[in-house]
């Protein structure tokens, strides 16, 4: 036998040995460079919503002595509940649960992050997205819902701005994120994953081991119930439970700086496109779908707010144009993958003549001094945008409709009475179980350190109260 013939039989024959190990790697599901790049896009531009975009947007509708008190909530809330989410938040929210309690909270799996990267193997675990065979490293999913959790929790600090404890806001942060963000974030977005649904067979175990409200087909792309009517509730209890301001109704407390407000909304309106189209999960048309709905039911609802402020008032007004784009955005959140173009432009300008009544008479029906009207843009927002997904999602009005089958990702429409009981269902449950939660919060943290801060300190302003610190010199 010459060399070459044995050079080669050698390395038939290593192939043939390595023929098992060649086709296990092959099964292995190699995330897309394309689908990591776009995430990674994605939780950058949700951090830009918060820290500055919500941040300017908040300070500048405070008064001067106050900038600082909920730049520095938001700031270190949000770094507070990040670090809440890598150590236990993520596991609880995106794991399976046990027991009876499994619709309603995951387990202990990922605990500390326990699991997502092998330091010796040097390898990563994967999440599953919408997709048959589709995955991304599984620490992207975590960083990408770790911005979800910690700017809801940010967004319920403008309904008690000015007047509440530092120490107070972070303890409630803690125990509300535990005991109503998590929860809900595990009704609504916890499932097992498409290819887990192999066979006909194994639906229905599937289907059980999936959030409560996830079983129920309720229908929410990215935070319509779980962020916004969430936060949006809690505000309004803290409104309720720390009271209004000294002075509110009889003092004018006007924004102290409407071009930060403008230019918060501005970072709110492009980090947001990160928030919705990033929730596909992937780079593809879904996400294209979520893209443009943000875009378009935005300016629609600058508009229809404009409009109508307009015709109320005699004149449009820039905090206004500012309100109506967070609106917009609000509503569209949960529709945005789940209706068409012109579904998603009907969201908006409802989304900002709802919200504008919502800012001004709901506010004064409900008598709380919601100072940044959380509520009339969050809540009642997200409950709009939730319940109109249920009307714009069928196909007969252009929407994309939803999979009826993960078996064989059939794509069908239920009929709008069915898909809307769904849609309102899943809201009476967020708003009873986001109550609740927060009214048990605020209390622990009223017996813990107070809620309010002294009527003198707040008069003074919370910057120099609370931080020994002013926004502005001259």
């Amino acid at each position: 036998m010459n060399n070459k013939s044995f050079y080669t039989m050698l390395i038939a024959t290593g192939l043939v040995a390595l023929t098992p190990t060649l086709a296990l790697a092959q099964n292995v599901p190699i995330p897309n460079k394309g689908d990591n790049a776009w995430m990674m896009v994605s939780t950058l531009l949700v951090i830009l919503m918060t820290i500055p975009g919500l941040a300017l947007f908040y300070g500048g509708l405070v008064r001067t002595k106050n900038v600082l008190s909920v730049l520095m909530q938001i700031m270190v809330g949000f770094s507070l509940i990040v670090v809440l989410w890598c150590l236990y938040g993520y596991s609880l929210a995106f794991t399976e649960g046990s027991g009876t309690l499994a619709p309603f909270i995951g387990g202990t799996k990922r605990l500390f992050l326990n699991g997502t990267f092998d330091s010796y193997a040097g390898s990563f675990s994967l999440a599953a997205t919408f997709s048959k065979g589709v995955y991304i490293p599984e620490l992207l999913f975590v960083a990408f819902q770790g911005t979800f959790a910690a700017i809801t929790c940010c967004l319920i600090v403008g309904a008690f701005a000015e007047r509440m404890r530092f120490s107070a806001v972070l303890i409630f942060m803690v125990i509300w994120f535990t005991i109503s963000y998590l929860p809900i974030a595990h009704m609504v977005w916890y499932w097992m994953g498409p290819d887990a649904y192999s066979s006909a067979a194994v639906i229905d175990s599937m289907n059980r081991k999936a959030g409560l409200i996830w079983q129920w087909g309720a229908l929410d792309f990215a935070g319509g119930t779980v962020v916004h009517i969430n936060a949006g509730v809690a505000g309004l209890v803290g409104a309720f439970m720390v009271g209004k301001r000294v002075g509110y109704g009889r003092e004018s407390m006007p924004p102290h700086n409407l071009v930060h407000t403008m230019i918060g909304a501005s970072l709110l309106w492009v980090g947001w496109f990160g928030f919705n189209a990033g929730s596909a999960l992937e780079a593809g048309n879904s996400a294209a779908l979520a893209f443009l709905n943000t875009f378009l039911a935005t300016a629609g609802a600058v508009v229809s707010w404009s409009a109508a402020e307009w015709i109320l008032k005699g004149h449009p007004s820039m905090l206004g144009a500012a309100s109506g784009a967070v609106a917009g955005l609000v509503a569209i959140t949960p529709a945005a993958g789940n209706v068409g173009i012109m579904g998603g432009l009907a969201i908006g300008l409802i989304a900002g003549v709802v919200c504008l009544w919502g800012v001004t008479g709901l506010k004064k029906l409900l008598k709380a001094d919601d100072s940044l009207d959380v509520f009339g843009v969050h809540g009642l927002g997200g409950i709009l945008g939730a319940l109109l997904t249920g009307i714009f999602n069928t196909q007969v009005l252009g929407g994309p409709g939803l999979v009826t089958d993960w078996v064989t990702v059939s794509v069908g429409s239920n009929s709008i009475p069915t898909q809307m009981l769904i849609q309102v269902k899943a809201v009476g449950v967020t708003v009873l179980w986001s109550a609740i939660a927060a009214f048990i919060a605020f209390k622990a943290a009223d017996s813990l350190v107070g809620l309010r801060v002294p009527e003198e300190s707040e008069r003074e302003g919370l910057d120099t109260s609370e931080h020994n610190e002013r926004a502005y010199t001259n």
